[in-house]
């Protein structure tokens, strides 16, 4: 039976499950979750995930939130090599992880940014919004990557889970205007990491549109 998930195609802690679950060989059915819709915040979506987020995952037949700790479980439950297997590799993995899924991504998801866009009475746009937090913390992980342990990928030259969460990073900078023209390694590294055929087939546009 296939693994399902409860998703929506632009949420960027679902891109990073989708790659995880396209990368680990287990085929996954998708369950669209609409945010701007609010469907996260309905009964039937609040009482598999009681922080009416996405993704949610159901595998295993058990019910798994929140993506870094789902990308974990693929992990260890099916040899996916998204950690290193030395201590150092993995705490290092983990902070590239962190510094995207920790630092970045919750002060720029939807709820927060509307709040700061109403809060403001409009001075402050959710572009500008996205663009004053995103870029420096982007220039702090590029920089985290002027590391010798760096490789092909963010870690070495194997996709992990730092990996799984630059690529659904950079792709909602792009989208929000964010300059990424300086990033190089971070850029070089998305682009090798974008070619994989299971990494390609978890992008957005292959979700957009989708209904339940």
């Amino acid at each position: 039976m296939n693994a399902i998930l409860y998703d929506y195609w632009r949420s960027s802690a679902a891109y990073r499950v989708r790659i995880a679950l396209g990368l680990a060989g287990l085929p996954f059915t998708s369950i669209p979750v609409d945010l701007p819709k609010g469907d996260h915040k309905a009964p039937e979506n609040i009482a598999r995930n009681p922080q009416g987020l996405v993704p949610t995952l159901d595998v295993d037949g058990r019910v798994l939130t929140q993506s870094l700790a789902i990308i974990e479980y693929l992990d260890e439950t099916r040899a996916a090599g998204f950690l290193p297997e030395d201590s150092f590799g993995r705490a290092r993995m983990r902070a590239l992880a962190y510094a995207i899924a920790m630092e970045i991504h919750p002060v720029c998801n939807s709820s927060v940014t509307s709040h700061v866009v109403q809060a403001s009475g409009g001075a402050i746009t959710a572009e500008a919004w996205m663009q004053v937090i995103m870029a420096p913390r982007l220039a702090a992980f590029e920089a985290m990557l002027d590391d010798p342990a760096t490789g092909t990928f963010c870690h070495g030259d194997r996709v992990g889970m730092a990996d799984i969460c630059l690529v659904p990073q950079l792709y909602n900078a792009r989208r929000w205007g964010v300059d990424v023209t300086s990033l190089s390694r971070c850029l070089e590294i998305a682009t090798r990491v974008e070619a994989i055929p299971a990494v390609a087939a978890a992008h957005p546009d292959k979700f957009k549109g989708e209904t339940p």
